[in-house]
């Protein structure tokens, strides 16, 4: 009786509040074994493509571990508050572990603080934290993805040209790095002149679209077309809105554009030469070994600092190799 009351309380505990209103949480291994250890897995935001990744690779790794997983985060990933209350929440019930991508690397330094006191584990994934109070950080190298991105670019404009770089936003390690990444690269380039590189896409794909639409105006010709050669953005949404503003104004193939991750849209762009490049991660992957980490660390087992996830660039090339098609269009009900 005092177990089925319980389960009761759970679930109408997980059930409301919280920053994600769209998905409740799932349990990885249906109904969680006595002494069975509940992760919560809290993501930066719950709406993109990538992050349904994410959690597809976390309830897999709970679903062969026969841990419970608990999915939340806040539905946009510049919703600081959203974010910093579900570490709370969670701190306050009392989970084995929390697994979590920081959408800001200050912000959520001081609850995450909180939780390590309160003897609650913490795993740190895509987006690295300014702190090292944590057991491991599961990511992309995300230095080496802008790197990797801006040698794509370079490769397209034969080495020579004018581009430009939407940033995303302030605060978020992941994205700062594949930045400074794609400017090292241009650096290396010197035929490559970066036009802007202050300008901010935000977390939104409209918001983004009318940022894109907003900057590559200020390079529209009087004939229409545009006076830059290429572009580089560094996250999902802030790539569909490019490619949206490109396709909208016919300029789509007619500069050299190289995004990062991976959604249907943006394969398709890749594939009807709007796109000549993705840099592409394993989110499946990302969320499947965060979780496998926290739970040999809740099991006394030893585990790297820091694990890399590894990144790929997808062209129309090679974007039907089995081993691209995996990142590309990742199988999510596995």
């Amino acid at each position: 009786m005092k177990r089925a009351l319980a389960l009761i309380l759970l679930a109408a505990t997980t059930a409301c509040g919280g920053g994600d209103k769209t998905a409740t949480p799932a349990t990885g291994s249906g109904t969680a074994a006595p002494g069975a250890f509940t992760i919560a897995v809290i993501p930066k935001g719950t709406t993109h493509e990538f992050w349904q990744s994410i959690r597809a690779g976390a309830e897999r790794a709970g679903r062969e571990l026969g841990a419970t997983i608990i999915w939340r985060g806040p539905l946009r990933e510049d919703d600081r508050d959203s974010q910093v209350s579900e570490v709370e929440g969670f701190v306050s019930r009392g989970v084995s572990g929390i697994v979590i991508a920081p959408l800001d690397e200050v912000a959520l330094v001081q609850p995450l603080n909180e939780a390590v006191t309160r003897k609650i584990p913490v795993v740190i994934f895509d987006s690295g934290l300014k702190s090292e109070n944590y057991v491991s950080f599961v990511a992309t190298d995300n230095v080496k993805g802008g790197k990797m991105g801006g040698e794509r670019l370079a490769q397209s404009l034969n080495g020579k040209g004018k581009v430009i770089l939407l940033r995303y936003a302030e605060g978020h390690d992941s994205t700062g790095k594949r930045e400074q990444g794609f400017l090292d690269a241009m650096k290396a380039n010197p035929g490559i002149e970066v036009v802007s590189s202050n300008q901010y896409g935000g977390a939104d794909v409209e918001g983004a679209y009318k940022k894109s639409e907003s900057l590559l105006s200020t390079y529209k010709r009087p004939d229409g077309s545009l006076a830059i050669d290429g572009i580089f953005t560094p996250n999902e949404s802030g790539s569909f809105a490019m490619l949206r503003v490109l396709q909208d104004n016919g300029w789509a193939g007619k500069v050299k554009f190289v995004g990062f991750d991976a959604s249907p849209n943006l394969v398709k762009g890749l594939r009807d030469g709007g796109i000549d490049g993705l840099v592409v991660q394993d989110p499946v992957n990302m969320g499947y070994i965060a979780v496998k980490t926290m739970v040999a660390h809740l099991k006394g087992q030893p585990v790297e600092k820091r694990i890399d996830t590894g990144v790929h660039v997808a062209t129309k090339a090679n974007m039907d190799t089995p081993e691209m098609k995996a990142l590309l269009e990742p199988d999510l009900k596995k």
